[in-house]
C-alpha cells in the first residue's frame, strides 16, 4: 500500500495541477469533479476519470474510498461533473463494486480500470436529465 499512497501523494500535488489544465475538455480522457469541503466549506476541483452511463456517470476509485475528494462528495450527497467539455449536476453518490461497474461499462473501460485493480467506483445519478454518451 505504500507504493500506491506515494503515487496518490505525487499525483495530487504534481499531476493533478497540470491535469487540471486540460481535465473536463471535449476531447481529454479526464474530467473534473467539483466539490465542497466537509469541514472548510471551501470549493475544490479534482480531476478524475468520469465515464457517463446510461444513467449518470461511473468514476473508479484506484486509490480507494478514503480520499478526501471521495470523502467531501459523499458527505455533501452531490456535486459538478465536467465531462468532455459539458458539465452536469450530479446527485446520489453510491460505492460500488467491480461486478456493478462492469455491465455499464465499455469493454475497454472495463480492461483498462482492471489492469490498474481498481477495486471500488462511485456511481452519481445526473440531478437532471441523464447525459447522451454511454
Amino acid at each position: 500500500m505504500a507504493v500506491l499512497d506515494a503515487v496518490r501523494v505525487f499525483n495530487k500535488h504534481l499531476l493533478n495541477p497540470a491535469m487540471m489544465l486540460v481535465a473536463g475538455r471535449k476531447y481529454w480522457y479526464a474530467s473534473v469533479i467539483e466539490h465542497t469541503g466537509r469541514r472548510t466549506g471551501t470549493r475544490y476541483a479534482t480531476p478524475v476519470v468520469a465515464e457517463p452511463v446510461t444513467d449518470g456517470f461511473i468514476i473508479p476509485l484506484p486509490y480507494g474510498t478514503h480520499t478526501d475528494w471521495l470523502r467531501n462528495v459523499l458527505a455533501a450527497g452531490r456535486a459538478t461533473i465536467r465531462v468532455h467539455g459539458e458539465t452536469y449536476e450530479a446527485v446520489d453518490p453510491q460505492i460500488i463494486d467491480p461486478a456493478a461497474a462492469a455491465g455499464q461499462l465499455a469493454p475497454r473501460q472495463k480492461r483498462a480500470f482492471d489492469r490498474f485493480n481498481v477495486r471500488h467506483y462511485l456511481k452519481m445519478a445526473p440531478a437532471a436529465a441523464p447525459p447522451a454518451r454511454k
